[in-house]
């Protein structure tokens, strides 16, 4: 299934987009109510809640009194961890639960106020945040709820930053404007972009590539884009994963790329690499058979040396390539040594850059990339690989070392 994180700042019109994701038919799992859910009477969560906390936590029926919960934690962040650590890990169970419960090939979206907060990011396909400029939500919280205006900057402060809630997220939703506005970027997100990624994740196939290639200017947000994707691969097979790397050109400051974001899995062994390939396809990248290796280079002639497994994206709007290698290997040195002599030798770069626009202007309107990858081959080998390896030996360049 397709698993959506959904949140946004207080009055960002999050409950809005929530309310028109279900109408379209996703399985919604909202967090505040579950937060509501796991501490009813008799519960676990509310009997956890009394024993920290003191029986004066329950009003007259032996419910929580929540305003008298909230006044013991406000401003005081030990007390505030303890009772988070109490029911968090009850909600994840209970969302879990729905989750799992989920028909095949549904979208289940979780509504998480502290989505950012709590950093899980990294549990989900795509994270969505709702976004308003902070005076329109100050604007927002004392017209329609009645809040004063050092009120509504207390709660806003309270939150994460509008800065870090950005920086979390695969899709933006502008509800700077009308409601309608807001409404069509839903429907278009899910006629665009969910439905096929999740019809491409059940079927277990990749997104589409059209067109020849198109280089575009460095992109600073592609490192974030990286870092945001890199998370849930790791993610996907703790244990079985020792890294994953941003490498190729979009990992390269100053160098034009095709948007494709390529990230190396860095595994023990080839037998890693089978046995997390069930659980990279579940994040949303499945393997991609006939791409076993990369070409050997000399003093590295072993093809054994240059194995390796390749996945990509089942996301209709975001290219990645994963290319799962061992740690250790020929090709997985070559690739993150290429990567760092372009950041650091600005010869490499401009000689690299001019190679790579030569050769995209020569196959540009063709119908697939493939002509202008097979060009570019020679270069790695008679160019790229006794330019890096020198530059390596002269730097004293050393590859990471990984932990297992």
């Amino acid at each position: 299934m397709l698993k959506i994180g959904l949140t946004g700042g207080i009055a960002s019109g999050k409950s809005v987009v929530a309310a028109r994701l279900r109408e379209r038919g996703a399985v919604l799992v909202d967090a505040d109510a579950l937060a509501r859910e796991v501490v009813e009477p008799g519960t676990e969560g509310l009997h956890r809640i009394v024993e920290e906390f003191g029986a004066d936590m329950l009003d007259g029926g032996g419910r929580l009194d929540r305003a008298r919960l909230g006044a013991a934690v406000f401003g005081d962040q030990e007390r505030l961890a303890a009772l988070n650590a109490i029911v968090h890990p009850l909600v994840r169970a209970r969302a879990a639960a729905i989750t799992a419960a989920a028909p095949d090939g549904a979208i289940v979206v979780q509504d998480i106020p502290l989505l950012v907060e709590t950093r899980q990011g990294s549990a989900f396909h795509l994270v969505l945040v709702v976004d308003a400029p902070e005076e329109v939500r100050l604007q927002r919280m004392q017209e329609l709820r009645g809040m004063t205006a050092e009120a509504a900057r207390s709660r806003m402060a309270a939150q994460a930053t509008r800065e870090a809630r950005l920086a979390a997220a695969d899709v933006v939703l502008d509800n700077s404007g009308t409601v309608q506005h807001l409404l069509d970027q839903v429907d278009r997100l899910w006629d665009g972009r969910m439905v096929p990624f999740a019809r491409n994740l059940a079927a277990g196939t990749r997104a589409p590539r059209n067109g020849g290639p198109v280089l575009e200017p460095y992109r600073p947000e592609w490192a974030q884009q990286a870092a945001r994707i890199a998370a849930r691969l790791a993610a996907s097979a703790p244990g079985l994963i020792l890294a994953v790397d941003h490498i190729g050109s979009t990992s390269v400051p100053g160098l034009a790329a095709k948007d494709v974001i390529d990230l190396q899995v860095a595994v023990r062994d080839l037998e890693a690499a089978a046995r997390i390939a069930p659980f990279l396809a579940a994040a949303g990248f499945p393997a991609v058979r006939g791409i076993e290796s990369d070409t050997p280079k000399p003093s590295a002639a072993d093809q054994s040396e240059w194995l390796k497994r390749f996945h990509a994206n089942a996301d209709p709007c975001r290219a990645v390539n994963v290319h799962v290698r061992v740690a250790g290997s020929a090709g997985w040195r070559y690739a993150l040594m290429f990567r760092d002599w372009l950041r650091n030798d600005p010869s490499a770069l401009k000689l690299y850059g001019a190679h790579k626009a030569g050769l995209a202007a020569r196959f540009a309107g063709a119908d697939t990339t493939s002509g202008y990858a097979e060009a570019k081959e020679p270069w790695f080998t008679d160019v790229a690989w006794p330019g890096m390896s020198a530059w390596a030996e002269a730097t004293g360049w050393v590859p990471p070392s990984y932990s297992s």
